[in-house]
């Protein structure tokens, strides 16, 4: 490999380790589960809240049934269920590729 931009094989190897961790962390960070659940349980919350205390006309429209409790406790249950999720299955590690130095000699 000739050596014309000042860049070794070393040099290249070792930016691509960096973006696959850089990358790997990102995943990590923005994994869909996280942003799922947090977004489930928040709205569950505020839904749950909404169905403790329902006014009659609410009652009314949903024919005797307090559709905000149910439904809110429905949306807290599916979002520590993703929470959950993400807590036992983590998004696994990179695997750190083998250079030719780590490489065993025969």
């Amino acid at each position: 490999m000739s050596d014309h931009h000042g860049y070794s094989e070393k040099d290249v190897q070792r930016e691509v380790a960096e973006l696959q961790a850089k990358s790997a962390t990102a995943a990590r960070i923005f994994d869909l589960r996280r942003i799922i659940g947090g977004l489930f349980v928040l709205y569950g919350v505020i839904v749950t809240i909404a169905g403790i205390n329902p006014s009659d006309a609410t009652l009314d429209k949903a024919e005797g049934v307090n559709i905000n409790l149910w439904t809110g406790l429905g949306m807290l249950l599916l979002g520590i269920f993703f929470l959950v999720w993400l807590k036992l299955r983590p998004t696994p590690p990179p695997v750190p590729p083998v250079t030719a130095e780590e490489k065993p000699t025969e």
